[in-house]
Parts: structure tokens; sequence; C-alpha cells
């Protein structure tokens, strides 16, 4: 019975890092990344069902927020691209690459979530040290790898994974020093299933492209990094062990990751996706003789207003409407938060496609579908929590075998098909 509510805790979980990451394919950039990242990382605290973590839990989703966001910045359109070829060495190493970047996106954003929930008054973190770290960490590998070694992996795209290496290295290396394990446990298993996802989803991408299916099989691709990421980043937690951090937060400790939240990150989500060119382009390719200016502008101030909305409504009820200096929040409230805030997301995919005019985007309803699924069972299962401690030995074991894994994969893909649309060579 424990290893089922596991198991379907781990599948809510992934189902909601899921449909953001499939949602935040049409935003990109660490923007996008960042609203996922924070919607994966809250499903968890309500999974969980542990009052110390409802106390936290706008930290929590900050932390999720900020470390898979840091990804962002990673490019990987050509990467796709080498999986897509006839080559054998080519298609493998554009599944290891995509293995390399996933994990990356996974092991920051678990990371960061991992070093906040194991944060205590009693063994608090030292962030200040930890940013301090990773950004020359960051600067220091980009420099090394790139600029001193030549080590490329998307040339002549930007190389920004090699900071977020760095970035990673330096995580570690804090954690490490001051024993976090728990924290290194999220971090390796949300990076194991971002790694596995985004590989294992350009398989299937290249697959359904075979099949000559009309659907976005891109957008499978972007799932299934969520899904194997959310999964990977809610077992690492469920099979740690956490101390007590208080069942109360200081008021003012709220209003930062509050804003950034309901107010930043959607903001720039606006600022950078609903370009007037971009919507008008949107609306004249499956109606040429819609008012696509008119439209626009609507599509523009409803997605604007929709922020406004949830940033007020969100400082009202969480904020606001709250006595004292201290604040505990319960499951119900912050439910109310996790959907209005995947709610939002999804809206916005809705809007941006305008799939509300047409059903040319069949998978903008699949969204509404998994909100619809996550809803009905949230409050159907509790995991039990265990310490399954670091087991370097079978992490090294499972790398091993998921690497002949994408051989297998690697060389199906390759039998499957001809050359197709987007391949990209890397190795002459």
């Amino acid at each position: 019975m424990n290893n089922r509510q596991l198991l379907y805790s781990l599948l809510l979980a992934g189902m909601s890092l899921g449909t953001a990451w499939a949602i935040r394919g049409q935003f990109g950039h660490e923007q996008g990344a960042a609203w996922a990242g924070g919607i994966g990382g809250l499903i968890i605290v309500l999974l969980a069902k542990r009052k110390d973590w409802y106390a936290k839990a706008f930290h929590l989703t900050l932390a999720s927020a900020a470390g898979w966001g840091i990804g962002g910045i990673i490019s990987y359109g050509k990467v796709v691209g080498y999986a897509r070829g006839l080559e054998f060495g080519n298609v493998y190493y554009g599944f290891l690459m995509l293995f390399v970047i996933g994990g990356l996106f996974g092991l920051i954003g678990g990371g960061l979530f991992g070093l906040t929930l194991a944060s205590t008054k009693e063994k608090p973190v030292k962030w200040p040290e930890l940013i301090i770290e990773m950004t020359a960490g960051a600067i220091i590998f980009y420099y090394l790898l790139i600029e001193e070694f030549g080590w490329t992996m998307t040339p002549p795209r930007s190389e920004a994974w090699a900071a977020c290496f760095g970035m990673t290295v330096a995580m570690f290396w804090f954690m490490l020093r001051n024993k976090q394990y728990a924290a290194i446990r999220v971090a390796i298993f949300a990076g194991l299933g971002g790694g596995f996802g985004f590989a294992f989803g350009n398989f299937l991408q290249v697959m359904g492209r075979v099949s000559g299916v009309k659907f976005n099989f891109w957008n499978v691709m972007e799932y299934s990094i969520g899904f194997f990421g959310g999964a990977g980043m809610a077992y690492g937690t469920f099979t740690s062990e956490w101390a007590d951090s208080g069942d109360s937060v200081s008021k003012r400790s709220i209003i930062a990751p509050l804003a950034i939240l309901t107010l930043l990150i959607p903001f720039f989500v606006w600022d950078q996706s609903f370009g007037t060119e971009r919507l008008i382009g949107i609306i004249k390719g499956f109606d040429q003789f819609a008012d696509a200016a008119h439209i626009t502008t609507y599509v523009q101030w409803v997605a604007f207003l929709l922020i406004i909305a949830f940033a007020g409504l969100s400082f009202y009820k969480y904020y606001f409407s709250k006595q004292g200096e201290l604040l505990q929040y319960d499951e119900k409230a912050l439910q109310v938060f996790f959907f209005g805030n995947l709610g939002l997301y999804t809206a916005y995919s809705l809007l941006i496609t305008c799939a509300f005019m047409s059903l040319y985007r069949i998978e903008q309803y699949l969204y509404i579908v998994n909100l619809i699924i996550i809803g009905f069972l949230i409050n159907k299962f509790q995991p039990s929590f265990s310490s399954r401690g670091l087991n370097v030995n079978r992490w090294v074991v499972n790398f091993l075998f998921v690497m002949a894994l994408f051989a297998i994969l690697t060389a199906v893909a390759v039998s499957s098909h001809g050359e197709l649309k987007g391949a990209n060579s890397r190795f002459e």
C-alpha cells in the first residue's frame, strides 16, 4: 500500500511538471522554465502534506522556479537535430547531450529545492555563500571548458550549458561540505529524471514524425522532460529524511517570493511572448480573414489583466488578510494557489496559440485534461517518507544502464527512417 501511495504521488508530480513544461514550450527561455519549475516544486509540497513545508511553501516554490529556470539559458535546438540523423555516432551524441542538458535542469532545480527543504533555524543554508560559489563556478567552468579547451556541445549556438555545469559542481561541493545529503539525493533524482525525460522524449518525437501522425511531437518531448523530472524530484524528496523546520514563517519573508511568483515571472513571460507581430502572424496563419490587429490587442490586454488579478488576489489572500508577524498556511489555501498558478499558465498557452479560436492545436486541450485529473486525484494520495540515503554504487550502475538503453534507442531510431527535416550533424 505504501509503495502504491508513493507511485501515485510520483505520477501526480510528474503530470504537474510535465503539463507545465509542455506549456513552457510556447514561451521558452528562463522565465518560461521558472514558471513551470515553481509548479513542479509546489505540487511536491502539497503531496507531502507536512505543515512545516506549508509554512515555507512560497520559498520552496521560488527555489524550484529559480533552479529549473537557470537551465533555460541553455540552447538545445541543434542538439535535438543531432538525434534526427542517420549516423549512429551523431544520433547517440544527440541523445547523450540531451541527457546532459535535461540533467542540468533537474540537478540545479532539485538541488535548490532540496536545500530549501533542508534549511532550518538550527541549520540554516548560507544562501549568500552558495550564490557566490555558484556564480564563480559558472565563470570558471565556462572559461575552462569553452574558451580554453574548446569543448563545444552545440556550435555555433550558445554554450551556456558549461556555465550551468559549473554552477552544478559548485552547488554539490557546497552540499557535500555542509553534509546536506538529503538535498543531494533530491538533486540526483531530479537530474536523472530530467536527463532521461529529455533524451527519451526526443526519441518519442523522432518516432512520432516517422509514424506520420499529425500531432505536435515536439510537445511530447517537452512533456517527457517535465514528467520524468518532476517524478524524479518527488522520488528524491519522499525517500529522504527531513528535519522539522517549524509551522510558521515571518510575514516579511513572504513578500519577495510572492511578488516574484505572481508578478515578476508572469510579467516577463507576457512581455517576451505576447508581441504584436507574433500574435498577428499566428492569427493570420489559420484565419486570413480575421481582424488580426484587434484580436491581438484583446489577447494582450486579457493576458496582462490576468497577471494583475492573480497577483492582487494572491497578495490579499496570503499576505494582507493575515494577522500577526508569523504566518501559517493550510493545504486548502495552497491548493488554491497551485491551481490558480497552473490555471493561469494554461490560459496563457491558450491565448498565445489562439487555441480559443481554432482547434488547430489539439494538444492545448490536453493541458486542461491533465489539470482536471490532477485536481481529482490530489487529495487521494499521501506518500510515506523513507530514508534511503546515498547509494553511489547503485547510481553508477543505473547510469550505465541508461547509457546502454540510449544506445539501443539510437539503433532503433537510425534504422527507422531516412533523413528527417531539421537533422543536424555534429561529426563529419
